[in-house]
């Protein structure tokens, strides 16, 4: 049995492949605040199996609507999630992010990498510590 193949490494290694990826789309959405009818996207969490696996409608091969009038496979949810309380504070310019609610997730997103990536590190070294290696 490999490292790679324990559950709770691979759901932590999803877990970070998640937060950058959540880090890339929520920066898109500061540098896109004064783009016209620009609509703020975030990502769903995935949902992990004891295993580590990716469970429910958001399998391992996810297609992604990369446009609006793209379908939604059926029974399967969209990467993205629009923000559907976007309406009361619409620019005039159709434009719908507000910079203080986008960096506040940026920085909620940042810590909870990093405590992910802790405990990854630490997992690896208690391995480690257990066959004799550290």
């Amino acid at each position: 049995m490999s490292i790679n193949d324990l559950p709770l490494l691979s759901a932590l290694r999803t877990k970070m492949q998640w937060h950058q990826e959540r880090q890339r789309v929520l920066s898109e959405n500061v540098s896109n605040s004064d783009t016209p009818k620009f609509r703020p996207r975030d990502l769903v969490e995935p949902k992990l199996d004891r295993s580590g696996a990716i469970t429910g409608a958001m399998g391992p091969l996810v297609l992604t609507r990369t446009s609006g009038s793209h379908m939604t496979p059926s029974g399967a949810a969209s990467a993205f999630d629009q923000n559907k309380n976007v309406g009361f504070e619409t620019r005039p310019a159709g434009n719908a992010v507000v910079l203080e609610e986008e960096m506040m997730k940026a920085a909620n997103n940042q810590m909870d990498y990093a405590a992910a990536t802790s405990l990854y590190s630490k997992s690896l070294h208690l391995l480690k510590t257990a066959i004799g290696k550290a």
